[in-house]
């Protein structure tokens, strides 16, 4: 239940920072967008782990309905796969292959920084 309740819940942020930043973000770069959804959602998903050792709160409440169920909606591996595979049809070679290489390392490097807030800020 927590899981479906917060698949929906990130869904819809999904769906919503995607309607608007497709008027006035990067209209023509789709796949910027998703990457900066991937990119927060590492960010946060790295965040909330770190904050749980920290808090009181369930941890099965923070895994399955924050970390899985919001966060793992919201972000979209399927996106990014199928945006890499039509840049790559499209014969956008390089800029496919800076899609998948900052995905990656940006993601990973926002995980990261997610988990070491705490540490790096104090």
């Amino acid at each position: 239940m927590l899981v479906a309740i917060g698949g929906s819940i990130g869904a819809t942020l999904r769906y919503i920072f995607y309607i608007s930043s497709k008027s006035f973000l990067f209209p023509n770069f789709l796949f910027i967008n998703t990457l900066i959804v991937n990119i927060a959602g590492s960010f946060f998903i790295g965040y909330t782990i770190m904050l749980l050792g920290n808090k009181n709160l369930s941890q099965d409440f923070i895994k399955y309905f924050f970390i899985i169920g919001i966060l793992g909606s919201f972000t979209t591996f399927s996106t990014f796969s199928l945006e890499s595979v039509e840049l790559i049809i499209n014969r956008k070679f390089l800029i496919a292959f800076f899609y998948m290489f900052l995905s990656l390392l940006l993601c990973l490097l926002f995980t990261f920084l997610g988990l070491n807030l705490n540490k790096l800020i104090s």
